[in-house]
């Protein structure tokens, strides 16, 4: 048995962490992947039954404007957008009955009277607990635990910390999965670079290969951040993974964000484009790397192929020019592709990069470090596409492409896995904004950063790799001068060249005492 410990409001940096080990620890004989779906399943439950507890207590209260209402109206919670738990389904019950053996079949009956009163949840939770290989003693422990985090009454708090746990949760399920993770997860430091490079602040916000919504999640805690308006925004995106589909829209639920936009089917964004009107002010995605069997030879003549048909064999210029065709007159996106994008000349993609760049899309590029992402090892960048580089607020810079070299950034978390630091974060976005700020004072630094023309990137036959650009870092200059160096050099040199005549002569001596002749 686990010894309970009450989890405070007040949260450490540590707390995720802490938590997470405590529960793959009641994993025993279940894999990460199937696992994900038992613990995320009741952390999504746990959050929609705190939010309806509040509302369901001011309800029993009566008081002011909630005078007369009846706490068992299910039209009092969705006039509130507070989803409607029926009493079997409560936490209190469900925690109740934690330590029976019938606990798994509880739970699944619960998820399926909520999303008998939820239609928008209709098909998204998972049913996952009656399974005989799930060990039902664990599954108790596993409530208990999630029980003892103290949310307090505010729903504000609940949404914070459940999506923290949720969250944090996603990313070492994603870990844990190795290549199958990096299906339904981007790395947190990447989505919030992104962000913070494109600012979403207003707009529709499109991601084509949505994963588990990390991208939107994001966009609603800049907005918080800067103090602008959650509603601001509107959230459009697809994915073809069910199970990847579901996570997703758990995710965005548990943030209170407006998920109805997002959808699913088998055959995904280039077969069956399911917001096909839609133009995006801003677009963000992390599309699956040099996808081969994307369906392209069922799509030629297809009408987002404006710079060019992509190669049958790799769907990386089909996902740019896909969302590209999505992008609104003024819009703004960000995209991650593998490296061989900024060079390759197979099959035509040379041409269609040529043409992208011609066209006077290509903002900025950024090469970034390897071993970022859980799935792959291949090196990747980050495409800047912006359709308002005429000015719209900003200095026009028509014919101008920032390059930054972020590959030697970041710090190593574990023996595997790089990651951005807030400070990486922050110098690669304020280099790009204040290139593009009217009174700009953006200067290119060496080995880091290059404001190049078309000119200069047709003289490099269009292949767009940074470290052509940017060139090589200059090695600092430590003040000593070089004849100073130089005396020092000789010295040290000197020095080695006596302990070497010094160390030969002892060598000798001693094989002339046991009889060698030299």
């Amino acid at each position: 048995m686990i010894k309970k410990k009450k989890v405070e409001q007040k949260i450490d940096g540590d707390f995720e962490k802490t938590l997470f080990k405590t529960a793959d620890k009641l994993r025993k004989n279940i894999d990460a992947a199937e696992y994900k779906h038992i613990v995320l399943g009741l952390i999504f439950l746990k959050y929609i039954s705190d939010s309806f507890k509040e509302l369901h207590n001011k309800l029993v209260a009566g008081d002011g404007e909630y005078e007369g209402a009846d706490p068992e109206d299910i039209d009092e919670y969705r006039s509130e957008n507070v989803f409607f738990v029926p009493q079997n389904a409560r936490w209190s019950y469900l925690h109740d009955h934690a330590k029976l053996p019938t606990i798994g079949t509880e739970l699944d009956d619960a998820m399926e009277l909520i999303e008998k009163e939820n239609p928008t949840l209709k098909g998204i939770l998972p049913k996952v607990y009656a399974k005989p290989n799930l060990d039902k003693t664990a599954l108790g422990e596993l409530i208990d635990l999630i029980s003892d985090i103290d949310l307090g009454d505010a729903t504000a708090k609940s949404k914070d910390l459940l999506g923290r746990v949720y969250e944090y949760f996603l990313g070492e399920f994603a870990n844990a999965e190795g290549k199958k993770g990096g299906q339904f997860y981007t790395p947190k430091s990447i989505v919030k670079l992104m962000v913070e490079m494109i600012e979403p602040y207003k707009g529709r916000v499109y991601d084509p290969a949505c994963g588990s919504g990390g991208m939107f999640v994001m966009s609603e805690k800049f907005i918080q951040e800067h103090s602008g308006r959650v509603d601001d925004i509107s959230i459009y995106g697809q994915e073809s993974n069910q199970t990847t589909y579901k996570l997703c829209r758990m995710n965005l639920a548990i943030r209170g964000i407006d998920s109805s936009q997002v959808k699913w089917n088998t055959e995904g964004s280039f077969l069956n484009d399911a917001h096909k009107d839609l133009k995006a002010d801003f677009i963000l995605a992390n599309p699956p790397f040099n996808v081969s069997d994307w369906s392209g030879e069922l799509l030629q003549g297809d009408p987002r192929w404006q710079y060019g048909t992509p190669p049958n064999g790799n769907a990386n210029f089909a996902w740019m020019q896909h969302m590209i065709y999505h992008l609104s007159p003024k819009g703004t996106m960000a995209l991650v592709l593998a490296n061989g994008s900024l060079s390759s000349n197979t099959s035509g993609e040379g041409e269609i990069r040529t043409k992208i760049v011609e066209a006077d899309l290509v903002d900025c590029i950024v090469a970034l470090p390897k071993q970022l992402f859980y799935n792959t090892g291949i090196p990747a960048c980050l495409w800047f596409i912006s359709r308002k580089k005429s000015g719209n607020g900003d200095r026009k810079r028509n014919n101008e492409t920032l390059f930054i070299d972020a590959s030697e950034m970041g710090r190593l978390e574990d023996r595997v896995h790089r990651v951005f630091d807030e400070k990486d974060i922050a110098k690669i976005a304020n280099t790009y904004h204040e290139w593009r700020k009217k009174d700009s004072k953006y200067e290119d630094v060496q080995g880091y950063c290059k404001s190049a023309t078309l000119e200069d990137i047709d003289k490099n036959d269009f292949v767009l790799t940074p470290g052509r650009y940017v060139g090589i870092p200059e090695e600092e200059d430590d003040g000593i001068p070089f004849e100073d160096k130089m005396k020092d050099l000789t010295e040290k040199l000197s020095q080695q060249m006596k302990k070497e005549q010094k160390m030969n002569k002892e060598i000798k001596n001693q094989l002339e005492k046991i009889g060698f002749e030299i």
